[in-house]
């Protein structure tokens, strides 16, 4: 099954896209602590897309599929901003962030602890950021 979830890079649409999130995870009975980290996962992908690749501007888009089968469920999120390759990401030590007092740093470290797998396609017009999870409660 196919849900597509098309939103405008504005902060204030970050809501909406948990909800669509949380709506979709409902509708294929998956438990709430595993539903609630998925959410917080692709929140944080997006998140960082509105603000870094986008600069918040409401009228550029992202646009979310979700793709669900018995097992598994995936997420493309797509946009024609500047990539960013997730794979590549380094994760900080927890106790640098702790000594600097950064107030960010950890969001994508908890991205790749809770989804099982996760893509960076480059395109000529668009990015895509694939994130796998292995469904445990359906």
């Amino acid at each position: 099954m196919e849900y597509r979830f098309k939103v405008s890079c504005s902060k204030n649409r970050l809501g909406d896209i948990r909800k669509f999130i949380k709506n979709v995870l409902e509708k294929h009975q998956v438990a709430d602590l595993e539903k609630n980290t998925i959410i917080l996962a692709v929140d944080e992908v997006c998140a960082n897309l509105i603000i870094h690749s986008h600069n918040c501007n409401p009228s550029e888009q992202l646009e979310l599929k979700v793709h669900v089968n018995k097992k598994n469920i995936t997420f493309d999120i797509i946009d024609k901003g500047v990539g960013f390759n997730i794979e590549n990401y380094k994760e900080p030590s927890l106790v640098d962030i702790v000594r600097q007092k950064k107030k960010g740093g950890i969001g994508l470290m908890l991205v790749k602890r809770i989804m099982d797998d996760i893509e960076f396609i480059e395109g000529d017009k668009m990015n895509v950021y694939r994130l796998h999870k292995k469904l445990l409660s359906v």
